[in-house]
């Protein structure tokens, strides 16, 4: 007799459907799992036997074959065990043959019959809700679940004896907590910041247009501070985005209690880490912080202490939103819409331009520093901005700046009407979609002849500028925009 369940394995953040089979039949003793299975899964032989012992089972003295379809697809991860688990007691009669027609299931099971939490529970119930099948999944994970569909059904239980006795009738599991979302954390306030109106202003132009935002000056100028608070003036995602956001964390086991991510997420890596904590990769293609950054703010400081490697592979998701994992055996695409907020010391000392402390080995030190940079990477910042430390002064008489509730109502202003023009935010938009006055085209041909701006720069600035004429509530893109553009240009 075959019995089949329903799982699943990963492709990026989509969910693919797998069907674990399990054969039980006469034969030498031993236990076999097949279908291009990694080790993780393979260990599962060992897991479902203890747990079976610990509950009084004993698995058939037979030949026991599971079999995961299908075959030419790579299964990784320990989520497998409790599908194989299910199906094996279905086959052994514990479980009613039929009682697991229309359900698909998840999760990994301790030596002693307990049902742990596993990554990727939001992508598995939301192809399980697309093909009309109920979700099993550990407790812990019951409401991530349910945030995929309410008409979902869900069946999150704590241990494998919960699981026989809700099949077999003796007792019904209970319904996930009510969906509710927990207010997010306090985020950073502007309104901490004192003076700095450069820095303030290529901040909102940032977060308004979802610009690129270089950030030059030296040590203890306000650059770390200034980027921790962009988030705060960011509007909240929407509906779509929450789900994508949250399928991201969660297949990284980083989402937390059930809970979705509702607001842009703000990654500040070390300039330590690895290309493939960067890009996605590593044993089972994980996504990498360009990922983790969708739809949020991805913050690098000391750009120029990053790996060349690092640097470069940024240049293609800047582009395109996404980035692709290749293997030899498969491709995985991961989204990366992300914000690029970059800080960075003029010269390697940081003084570079200080008539107090001016770098001794000047203008070499700036030039070695910053020629780690390339080019390419460089024409992709839309805005850059010089920051100068605030005065004894200013830090002690200068009153509070705006707050960041005041600043986020602009910014949500500057963004719905980019999304009634274009449907896209200006970071987005093609050039034709952008409105240019006869005067701006002239004052643009202008500017790109005298600077010798690349087609790509071109593009860049026209759209900083749309921005710009988008906070001040301006139907049509002005040669004052294009100039206010161009100083925040980097050349």
């Amino acid at each position: 007799m075959i019995t089949r369940v329903q799982s699943f394995t990963f492709a990026g953040i989509e969910a693919i459907p797998v069907t674990v089979e399990a054969h039980i039949s006469a034969g030498i003793p031993s236990f076999i799992v097949v279908g291009l299975a990694d080790k993780a899964v393979g260990e599962a032989r060992e897991r479902v036997r203890c747990a079976f012992a610990s509950l009084g089972l004993a698995l058939p003295p037979k030949r026991i074959l599971v079999n995961l379809v299908p075959a030419d697809i790579p299964k990784e991860g320990s989520h497998f065990d409790l599908p194989i688990a299910l199906a094996l007691l279905c086959g052994m009669g514990v479980i009613p043959s039929d009682a697991l027609e229309q359900c698909a299931a998840l999760g990994e099971l301790s030596l002693d019959g307990h049902i742990n939490p596993v990554s990727g529970a939001l992508s598995a119930a939301i192809c399980a809700a697309e093909k009309d099948l109920s979700l099993i999944c550990p407790a812990p994970q019951g409401q991530e679940a349910q945030w995929a569909s309410e008409e979902l059904p869900v069946y999150a239980a704590a241990d494998l004896t919960q699981m026989i006795a809700h099949f077999q009738g003796r007792q019904v599991l209970s319904a996930p907590a009510p969906l509710t979302l927990h207010p997010p954390a306090p985020e950073p306030d502007l309104a901490d910041v004192k003076g700095m109106s450069v820095g303030r202003r290529a901040l909102e132009i940032a977060a308004a247009g979802g610009h690129s935002l270089l950030m030059i000056g030296p040590p203890g100028a306000g650059k770390s501070m200034l980027a921790a608070r962009m988030a705060s003036i960011m509007p909240d995602l929407d509906r779509h985005q929450i789900l994508q956001v949250s399928r991201i964390y969660s297949l990284s086991g980083l989402l937390k209690d059930g809970q979705l991510i509702t607001r842009p997420p703000f990654r500040d890596p070390h300039h330590s880490l690895s290309l493939p904590a960067l890009a996605g990769g590593g044993a089972r293609a994980r996504p990498g912080e360009v990922s983790l950054a969708q739809h949020g703010i991805l913050f690098l400081d000391e750009l120029p202490e990053f790996s060349r490697a690092c640097l470069e592979a940024l240049r293609q998701p800047i582009e395109t939103g996404t980035i692709t994992v290749a293997r030899a055996a498969h491709h995985v695409t991961y989204p990366a819409h992300f914000q690029l907020v970059a800080a960075m010391n003029p010269c390697r000392c940081g003084y570079l331009g200080d008539a107090d402390r001016q770098c001794r080995k000047a203008p070499r030190c700036a030039e070695d520093y910053t020629a780690r940079i390339s080019g390419p990477l460089m024409d992709r910042m839309d805005l850059a901005v010089f920051l100068k430390p605030a005065t004894p002064v200013e830090l002690t008489r200068a009153a509070k700046g705006e707050a960041s509730a005041t600043v986020r109502q602009r910014v949500e202003s500057a963004r719905a009407r980019q999304m009634a023009r274009q449907g896209v935010i200006n970071a987005r938009a093609n050039f034709e979609e952008l409105n240019l006055t006869k005067d701006a085209r002239s004052r643009l041909e202008q500017i790109g002849t005298k600077l010798r701006l690349s087609a790509r720069a071109m593009t860049r600035l026209v759209r900083v500028g749309r921005t710009l004429a988008d906070l001040a509530d301006s139907p049509a893109l002005e040669p004052t925009h294009l100039m206010e553009a161009l100083a925040f240009r980097h050349r």
